[in-house]
């Protein structure tokens, strides 16, 4: 399948400051990344510090609030505020928010139903 990139719109919890950027879809990842560049540009600030694996071991990371729309579909959601990571990476808990997933056989987003339970 290879890399998937999409166009992902990231805001503010306000939508006051907003960006759009070319964002790497990882379903290994459990939240939404944003580079810190990007998180001071757009105001999020963190609200709390998170302990994650990574394929190098355990690190510390802060977690703010952003709303993310991709493909014409928006949700607000918690992300990780990354000073290793160069770009938005977007991760599952964002895909499932926004009612995507990812197909691995044609590499592209495609609708997936919200589940109540």
């Amino acid at each position: 399948m290879g890399h998937v990139f999409v166009e992902a719109k990231i805001c503010s919890q306000t939508k006051s400051r907003c960006t759009v950027v070319e964002a790497l879809v990882d379903t290994g990842a459990t939240l939404t990344v944003l580079p810190r560049r990007v998180a001071q540009e757009l105001g999020i600030e963190p609200i709390r510090v998170d302990e994650v694996q990574t394929g190098a071991g355990k690190i510390r990371i802060e977690r703010g609030v952003a709303v993310i729309a991709i493909e014409g579909k928006e949700t607000i959601t918690e992300v990780w505020i990354s000073d290793i990571i160069d770009r938005v990476i977007i991760g599952v808990v964002t895909l499932e928010l926004l009612g995507l997933k990812l197909d691995p056989r044609t590499g592209k987003l495609e609708p997936s139903p919200l589940l109540l339970y």
